[in-house]
């Protein structure tokens, strides 16, 4: 009897907007790319460092690729549960394969943003007469400079 555990959670910023193609079989498939930071402190130098990993999300499930087209636009937080998966192909005249390993959400896994869309009030609609939202106008705060994403 076999028994193992294959989830991955990560919380990051969308590199790009999401990117959604149709397969032969008539299916669609949504692809997302995720930065995560981390930040370390170089022992030789004493230096902070800031060290970035991008990650591959794909789906197959319609009503979830509908709400990623909606919704999933470059510079978003999200928070994204899935399972690893890896898949090997052959480019065509090469003599090795390729291997991609990526987040596949797949039924029961989870995808959250975690912070309002640009340019609304919070449910999705565009401000009312002119009224500013509180993500676009609010200053940086002193823990979070940005600097960290690399977009």
């Amino acid at each position: 009897m076999a028994f193992g555990l294959n989830m991955a959670q990560i919380i990051g910023r969308l590199g790009a907007d999401v990117t959604i193609n149709h397969l032969q079989s008539g299916g669609r498939v949504a692809n997302m790319s995720i930065a995560t930071d981390e930040s370390y402190i170089d022992r030789q130098t004493g230096e902070r460092k800031d060290q970035t990993q991008w990650h591959r999300c794909v789906t197959f499930q319609d009503g979830l690729i509908d709400m990623l087209d909606k919704h999933a636009k470059k510079g978003r937080l999200v928070y994204v549960s899935g399972k690893l998966q890896t898949r090997n192909w052959r480019k065509d005249g090469e003599d090795s394969d390729r291997f991609s390993t990526e987040i596949l959400l797949v039924p029961g896994g989870r995808v959250q943003f975690l912070d309002k869309p640009a340019g609304t009030n919070g449910n999705g609609a565009p401000p009312a007469n002119g009224e500013a939202t509180a993500a676009a106008d609010a200053a940086p705060s002193d823990t979070d400079d940005g600097s960290g994403i690399p977009f």
